[in-house]
């Protein structure tokens, strides 16, 4: 019998009126690998919060398992100010931290027991190796200056650090909550083969469906205020929760047909009636109240449709941008055509988003033509969304907008029957717009993108805050979109769904035309011959072993970075040397032969002082 972790009883959470969750029991066994699903606003990341003791439950119970190592990643990662990546990593909650933090503590306090305590934590840790293990994982991560401060970090880079700490706590459980938003596509599936692969227990929120359909096998959906457990990943779980929904569909008809009978019998036998039993009449109030139940899915109704657009899009000619050094765009052209849907991928900061910024001409261009045609009306949706004031009602928030609302040049909607159109009922319209959850912020942001009848859309990571149901509308609509699309991505689903071909950013200005959707891509990805990376030469090379001696004789943490921070300087300065040993030795003129001997005589002198304390520093033990 598997082992339990976790266990949720009669928890009960709403906000005001509102009720999220009422009555939730539910357990979390080691070997789960468990996804919550649920529409936006009905309690997803509260769940989560509450179990990891961020939020209160109104009332029930959450009980851990004795001793469990249980490792969270919030939406929005936190960091001590001023903090390095390395600093981040070690705060995790893990043995191997403690130790070396108590290491380091020990080196200074001149206690020689205490030190050799600490040395015996370190050992018992296996912490002398940590820091290779965390520069391994955080390369895996895309990190590779762990003395980076996490002040300046991106979303994207924030989530990584975050996870890297929680990955190296070891923990027996994980709280992920969106732990997709804000990765870039490789890392996603980095991510997705680690946990499929690890024996860690899961407990997560998300919106990416090949990543629940790959790593979970378990779906616990919170729907109508309770939980429905389906023991299979997210395909299983489509195919189980339709047939709950048709047996249920089922059994109301019936219930309403008896309830119609009885109505009759109720209406038509009064004096009978009152000799009848007393349990046919309170059967008839418990079908009555049966009867009620709602199984309609309450989904956005996306059926605002799009202006005309003429043959001519937009040409680009002779495109170019740079940030420094950093290459965008180079000599970028490209004719787009009518009706044409373009998905867009590539690494974190490979210009992605400045591309469709520039289309639109909110970031010009270091040279080059756009051409845009006349009839393209542009409906942007940015990840930064739209600056709506917190102080203002959903409906105020539109109205400014516009008060009359013209779709596809005839259609009129006042901002109320828009609204509706977007899931927002006549009580949701008076919500201040600082109490929405992130998936009705995101709902507000399409309606205020869409209410405009645009003919080109350009989406930037469209489906980060949009529960699973909404982005199925939402792939509707966009298949059946009478107009052009550019979509960036991180959703690989999302992408299969709805896009002809993909632009690849490769870096360095370029860009690859791929025909087909992101599966497509990356079958022929993974068909194509993989050279071997410089990085993977360098780790596949033979760790040199140091013979250890007394524990009073060994490195401390800090020595250890230094030593390894020696030999690479060591080795580049060599090479450096080497290059112009070789330029001397060449038999030609050489133009800067003054700068170059100087360089040379600073080369040896700084060769003659790392060495030195190289030397020093390796006698000690590592």
């Amino acid at each position: 019998m598997a082992t339990s972790f976790l266990q949720i009883d009669n928890l009960t959470k709403s906000y005001g009126d509102r009720m999220l969750f009422d009555g939730v029991t539910f357990g979390v066994y080691e070997g789960d690998k468990i996804g919550v699903i649920a529409k936006n606003g009905t309690g997803k990341s509260t769940l989560l919060n509450i179990i990891a003791g961020i939020e209160n439950a109104d009332s029930g119970d959450v009980t851990f398992r004795n001793g469990l190592k249980v490792g969270i990643l919030e939406q929005t990662p936190r960091f001590a100010p001023g903090s390095s990546i390395m600093d981040a990593c070690l705060l995790g909650d893990n043995a191997m931290c403690h130790a070396i933090a108590e290491y380091e503590t020990a080196l200074l306090s001149g206690d020689n027991d205490r030190l050799n305590e600490a040395i015996h934590g370190m050992d018992a840790a296996s912490a002398w190796d940590y820091e290779d293990k965390m520069k391994q994982l955080l390369g895996q991560l895309n990190l590779h200056d762990i003395t980076a401060s996490t002040d300046n970090l991106s979303g994207g880079q924030a989530k990584r650090v975050a996870l890297a700490r929680v990955i190296l706590g070891e923990p027996d459980l994980i709280i992920l909550d969106e732990p997709t938003n804000h990765l870039d596509i490789e890392i996603i599936e980095w991510l997705e083969n680690y946990l499929t692969r690890s024996r860690v227990t899961l407990l997560m929120v998300t919106h990416d469906r090949y990543f629940l359909d790959r790593v979970c096998n378990k779906i616990i959906e919170i729907d109508r205020q309770q939980i429905f457990t389906y023991e299979g990943n997210y395909d299983y779980y489509l195919r189980r929760r339709q047939e709950r929904i048709d047996a249920m569909t089922s059994e109301l008809a019936k219930v309403k047909n008896t309830l119609r009978k009885e109505q009759e019998w109720m209406r038509r036998q009064p004096q009978a009636r009152a000799g009848k039993a007393k349990y046919r009449i309170d059967a008839f109030y418990d079908l009555k109240k049966r009867s009620h139940v709602d199984l309609s899915d309450d989904n956005v109704e996306l059926n605002v449709k799009s202006s005309y657009i003429g043959s001519k899009i937009f040409e680009a000619k002779g495109i170019n941008k740079r940030f420094g050094d950093k290459v965008i765009l180079d000599d970028f052209n490209y004719t787009f055509a009518r009706y044409e849907k373009l998905g867009i991928i590539g690494h974190n900061g490979a210009g992605k988003s400045t591309f469709i910024k520039m289309l639109q001409g909110i970031v010009p261009a270091d040279s080059g033509e756009w051409n845009v045609g006349e009839t393209v009306r542009f409906g942007y949706y940015s990840q930064e969304g739209i600056e709506f004031d917190d102080n203002k009602r959903v409906i105020d928030a539109i109205t400014e907008i516009a008060e009359d609302i013209v779709v596809n040049g005839d259609v009129r909607y006042t901002p109320m029957q828009f609204l509706t159109h977007f899931l927002f009922s006549p009580t949701d319209q008076q919500k201040y717009i600082h109490t929405l959850s992130g998936g009705e912020r995101a709902r507000l942001h399409l309606a205020a993108v869409l209410m405009r009848s645009p003919n080109f859309l350009i989406l930037d990571e469209p489906t980060n805050d949009l529960d699973i149901m909404t982005l199925g509308i939402l792939e509707d609509y966009l298949a059946k979109f009478k107009g052009c699309l550019i979509v960036v991505s991180h959703d690989r689903f999302f992408l299969d769904s709805i896009v002809d071909h993909l632009f690849v950013f490769e870096g360095d200005g370029a860009i690859k035309d791929f025909p087909g959707g992101y599966t497509d891509y990356r079958t022929w990805l993974n068909a194509q011959p993989k050279p071997q990376a410089e990085a993977e030469k360098q780790a596949a090379k033979t760790v040199r072993e140091r013979p250890r001696r007394s524990s009073d004789n060994r490195m401390s943490y800090k020595e250890m970075r230094e030593f390894e921070a020696l030999t690479n300087e060591i080795e580049k300065l060599n090479a450096e040397k080497a290059a112009l040993d070789a330029v001397f030795n060449s038999g030609e003129v050489v133009d800067d032969i003054i700068e170059k001997s100087a360089r040379y005589e600073e080369i040896k002198a700084l060769l003659d002082e790392k060495e030195m304390r190289w030397l020093e520093l390796s006698e000690k033990d590592q």
